[in-house]
């Protein structure tokens, strides 16, 4: 008897020692993802002898704003636990709407480029409330949801335009797209102040936070007192939103817009989130976390460019980092429910 209760401490320490590690894990995973990609950015500067260049890192932060705006939506999408696969065709009918709303070849002649602009980011809002109502009020799982409003979304665009990228649009739209503020485009300012105001929301906001708790715990959020149903409608309304914003803002950078634009984004967007610490089993992940996400990401992506690797394998190698994320967050989900597991039984016994 005296061997048995000698034993157990001993386990319990270990799985004590387990959940102190997985939880300083947890805390510094930014802080090595930092490591992580400042190592390999000096390997490809090593390598191509121009990847740490101003030039290079300005193309970098200019190739992901769109993603960023997707990745703030996508943020607050995996916390509430659940996801986003609609917003590559959100951002592309976002654009579209926008542009044949500027064409002066309508009915009623070409729109105000602002009331354009807002017809476009309506085009999302109304995407994202109809994935929200079906995901509350009809109980569709948010997989099935968000993959038929992807092929809503990117049917309506090829309606649109009959499969034609819609062109010559008013070169007035073009200043916010192709300006620049202090050498930088506007693009990358204005993406950097919706991942600003985003994280900051997220952390502090009391009415952000909520996502948080129904993401962590639906019902006991929900016997809290939290609006869960409201909680999610605004999380995809949000999701939609932002995608449909970076739709216009591509379309003012390219003049061009394109109904086939943004696919494959929700999974880079995806990628990125879990990469920066969001789990798809809800209740964590930061908005600074998905942008150290989309710069690893990014870094990646242009590497290869500069290192001259084929498309295909481009490709290739984005489905392995996603897999690797989704994997190494599923890992980690499995030990701390195997060290509570163990360490319930332990409790109990000491307190008989």
């Amino acid at each position: 008897m005296a061997a048995v209760s000698s034993s157990k401490p001993h386990s319990g320490a270990k799985s004590n020692v387990l959940l102190s590690l997985l939880g300083q894990i947890a805390r510094l995973r930014e802080f090595f993802l930092i490591l992580l990609i400042v190592l390999i950015g000096f390997v490809l500067h090593l390598k191509t002898g121009h990847f740490f260049t101003e030039r290079n890192l300005t193309a970098i932060a200019l190739g992901f704003s769109p993603l960023a705006f997707m990745a703030v939506g996508m943020t607050a999408a995996l916390v509430s636990g659940g996801f986003d696969l609609s917003v590559g065709s959100v951002f592309a009918l976002g654009g579209v709407v926008t542009a044949v709303a500027l064409r002066d070849d309508m009915l009623f002649g070409a729109l105000p480029i602002g009331l354009s602009m807002l017809m476009g980011i309506a085009a999302g809002v109304l995407a994202g409330f109809v994935n929200g109502l079906l995901i509350t009020r009809a109980q569709i799982n948010p997989f099935i949801t968000t993959l038929g409003m992807m092929s809503i979304a990117r049917g309506a665009g090829y309606a649109i335009t009959e499969g034609s990228p819609i062109a010559r649009l008013p070169k007035e739209f073009f200043t916010l797209g192709q300006g620049e503020f202090l050498g930088l485009s506007n693009l990358i300012w204005i993406a950097l102040v919706v991942l600003i105001i985003g994280d900051i929301l997220m952390r502090r906001s009391a009415m952000f936070r909520q996502i948080y708790y129904v993401g962590g715990n639906e019902d006991a959020a929900r016997l809290s007192g939290i609006n869960v149903d409201r909680v999610k409608l605004g999380v995809y309304t949000l999701s939609a939103t932002l995608a449909a914003l970076a739709g216009v803002l591509s379309v003012s950078r390219f003049t061009v817009a394109d109904p086939g634009a943004g696919s494959g984004y929700e999974l880079q967007v995806i990628a990125a989130c879990i990469i920066g610490g969001a789990s798809l089993n809800g209740g964590k992940g930061t908005v600074f976390g998905a942008l150290l996400g989309l710069v690893f990401v990014g870094f990646i992506n242009n590497g290869m460019v500069q290192l001259r690797v084929p498309v295909y394998w481009q490709n290739l190698a984005m489905g392995v980092i996603l897999l690797l994320a989704v994997g190494s967050d599923t890992l980690s989900q499995r030990l701390r429910s195997r060290s509570r597991t163990r360490k319930g039984p332990e409790t109990e016994s000491k307190q008989e």
